[in-house]
């Protein structure tokens, strides 16, 4: 974790709330093996609209949190996609549903509708751990975190203030990092993967296809 925190503009804490997620990652190993074989269709995605609107490259781990990487997750309350957008958010970026269609589900769509929250998460706090907890628990949460805390503004400081759910939410992200870039330590290996994203391209549409021809 020493490594990777001098490496990122992220602070990667080792305590004993990081190394709880980190050894629960460990025991998931064939769910490690599942992302490590999605990244690769969608982690060049990820990595290429970070760097445009030049975020830490490391938030391309945040959807294997929200969604185990999979563009059709929804959850309990309805947050849907990768990134798990609830349906105002994503319609505050362009993120339109509607009976046939959820760009939330589109991988590229979504991905940059999520750069642009972080952009103005980021803008606000000025600290990416507290984006990552409004990320999570919304603003509104993080600053009724913030004035029980006294005012403090470093994660850690107002952790004990925070929903349950975003106590968790930063250390599982310090873990995914940390087991993602360190899985051969633990013996954990991708499989193979379905598609990868240089074998997948793109293709227009002018009217209606039924799936089932182009299948």
């Amino acid at each position: 974790l020493e490594v990777l925190d001098n490496n990122t503009p992220f602070s990667f804490h080792f305590n004993p709330v990081s190394l709880e997620y980190i050894r629960m990652y460990e025991k998931r190993r064939t769910s490690m093996s599942v992302f490590l074989a999605r990244k690769e269709a969608y982690f060049p995605i990820f990595e290429e609209m970070l760097l445009k609107y030049k975020l830490p490259l490391e938030f391309k781990y945040l959807p294997i949190v929200e969604s185990a990487l999979k563009p059709d997750a929804e959850s309990w309350a309805g947050a849907t996609g990768l990134w798990q957008f609830m349906y105002n958010t994503g319609k505050r970026y362009g993120l339109e549903a509607d009976s046939y269609l959820d760009l939330r589900r589109d991988p590229y769509k979504s991905t940059e509708a999520a750069c642009k929250h972080l952009t103005r998460l980021y803008k606000t706090y000025k600290n990416w751990e507290l984006v990552l907890a409004a990320y999570n628990a919304g603003g509104g949460n993080v600053n009724k975190a913030i004035r029980k805390a006294g005012g403090e503004k470093e994660y850690w400081k107002i952790f004990p203030y925070l929903p349950k759910e975003t106590q968790g939410y930063v250390p599982a992200f310090i873990a995914i990092n940390y087991m993602m870039n360190y899985h051969q330590e633990y013996h954990i290996y991708p499989l193979q993967p379905i598609s990868e994203y240089v074998n997948v391209d793109t293709i227009h549409v002018s009217k209606r296809v039924d799936l089932t021809l182009v299948s």
